[in-house]
């Protein structure tokens, strides 16, 4: 055997590989079939579909919404907000917003005919 010989049946031998389709060599396709196996894989863990649209059982009837006399006592009970040299102008603020979101609550709560009155309870007028 020559040098010239031992690296033609080597070289030979690579290129053999690679036309058989191992991946490497754009042929055979084995890359496919790996998808393939890995979607039908998939497919068979999928959870069963929920149906979004079956009757629920009936819910109560709401309570009546009381506004609060001051929505910023919850605030006031947490004590000074942590924002050094700014607390008064960010107490203003955050007040200013929980005033806000209460004065809304208050408004969805009269537009569905829930508002309540402070102090008494409604569910004697109702029967």
């Amino acid at each position: 055997m020559t040098p010239d010989a031992g690296n033609g049946n080597t070289n030979g031998a690579s290129k053999g590989n690679a036309q058989q389709g191992n991946g490497a060599g754009g042929g055979g396709g084995t890359g496919n079939q790996r998808r393939r196996q890995q979607s039908r894989r998939r497919k068979q863990n999928k959870a069963k579909p929920v149906r979004l649209w079956r009757p629920v059982p009936q819910l109560p009837d709401p309570t009546p919404v009381v506004p609060a006399a001051d929505p910023t006592v919850v605030l006031r009970s947490l004590g000074d907000l942590p924002l050094q040299g700014q607390v008064a102008v960010a107490e203003h603020y955050v007040a200013a917003v929980v005033e806000r979101a209460a004065a809304l609550a208050t408004a969805l709560a009269a537009s569905a005919d829930l508002l309540g009155t402070p102090g008494g309870d409604d569910t004697e007028s109702e029967g």
